[in-house]
């Protein structure tokens, strides 16, 4: 395994690894004490009161063991603000702080898009999914999907047809999920790419789920959605892709079948109507900007990365949002008022902001609090839900 820096990947992984650290707060840590090394030492002399408020600090040697056996397995280990890591993830302000990829990790900077759908999908449904696939292998345009049954599975298949694909998966690179797809993982690996924000060892569970999303969301240019039912996890992949301002298209399908209302609800909110491959194509940019990833030391001269997509009018519009609700008789406590209005749903932070009339610079820090005390979660497109409890 290739590392530009050693002891910076050993503290950036040491840094993730560590209980109640999400990626916003490790990127807010890493900006407050200027490197991800100040962080790291800062948590191991208990030097704050945030240092008291997470788990205890990743050992060395256990973040040591993963990279042995991410070698082991000849995988590889990318960290964000390094050489090598996707540049159009590496934009987002939820980006992973580190990516284990079996195969090529270079894939991961093509152009892509994401292709999900229904795991029960129909016949029909599964020859759209090949079938768009392996065109837009042949137009030099590779396909990231889920690796789950279904529309997922076809769109990997069908990408391998005429180019190669990406897999993004929820567990550990040494735990295929679903097991079937074991085979099909492996040859994921050898021609493509297969990656995850999870150690290895993880087993797959609901809550690493919506992470999996995230990278599928945040790798492609745009996301296509065919046969979703109307709460889906392909919904909340389209979701995710477009706050993170790409474009969503959805394959039209029957009005008396329950797994295509989802996706023809995108249609009705605006998604690109996507009937061919040439539907997806002249609605990608063609070329992604530069700018600045986020340092996690002084940056590097040469280190630039993807910018925004441009914006399409084509693309749905965002949900509106529900009507303030009125303060409580008086104030409160600005922490209790927040917890009430969180659920195990994804809530807008704006949403939260509107609804407890506070500003959004002390609500922020509410969150930013809640977060390090492992209580939430941030999710793409300044999403936040509570986190669940262990398993």
């Amino acid at each position: 395994m290739s590392v530009p820096d050693a002891a910076t990947v050993l503290a950036c992984l040491r840094l993730a690894r560590t209980d109640g650290i999400g990626p916003v707060s490790y990127r807010r840590l890493v900006r407050t004490h200027g490197s991800v090394h100040a962080a790291v030492d800062m948590l191991e002399r208990g030097a704050t009161r945030i240092s008291r408020s997470v788990g205890p600090i990743c050992p060395r040697d256990d973040a040591l063991r993963e990279i042995d056996r991410l070698q082991a397995m000849g995988a590889h280990l990318l960290v964000h603000g390094q050489p090598g890591y996707p540049p159009l993830l590496g934009r987002l302000h939820d980006a992973p702080p580190v990516l284990g990829v079996l195969g090529d990790p270079a894939l991961l900077a093509n152009r892509m898009v994401g292709i999900v759908g229904g795991r029960n999908a129909s016949s029909g449904g599964v020859r759209m999914a090949e079938s768009l696939a392996a065109l837009l292998a042949a137009q030099g345009v590779d396909t990231v999907s889920g690796l789950a049954r279904g529309i997922d599975a076809a769109a990997h298949r069908g990408a391998m047809t005429a180019g190669r694909t990406v897999a993004a998966i929820a567990g550990g690179l040494d735990c295929p999920y679903p097991p079937e797809h074991a085979a099909l993982q492996d040859q994921i690996a050898r021609t493509g790419a297969v990656v995850t924000e999870a150690p290895p060892g993880t087993v797959p569970q609901a809550r690493h789920f919506p992470r999996r999303n995230r990278l599928i969301a945040g790798l492609g240019l745009g996301c296509v959605v065919i046969e979703a039912a109307l709460r889906s996890g392909s919904l909340i992949t389209a979701r995710m892709a477009l706050e993170y301002d790409r474009t969503i298209f959805a394959v039209p399908g029957s009005p008396l079948d329950p797994r295509c209302h989802g996706s023809n609800d995108l249609l009705r909110q605006g998604a690109v109507l996507t009937e061919n491959e040439r539907d997806i194509l002249r609605e990608l940019p063609e070329f992604m900007e530069e700018t600045t990833l986020f340092p996690l030391q002084a940056p590097p001269s040469s280190s630039a990365a993807h910018g925004p997509v441009p914006r399409h009018e084509s693309r749905p519009r965002a949900m509106p949002a529900p009507p303030p609700a009125p303060p409580p008789a008086g104030t409160g406590d600005l922490h209790e008022m927040i917890e009430g209005f969180l659920s195990f749903t994804p809530s807008p932070v704006d949403d939260l902001v509107r609804r407890c009339q506070f500003s959004t610079a002390a609500v922020l820090t509410v969150l930013s609090e809640m977060e390090i005390a492992g209580t939430i979660e941030f999710l793409a497109g300044d999403m936040v839900m509570r986190r669940p409890p262990p398993a």
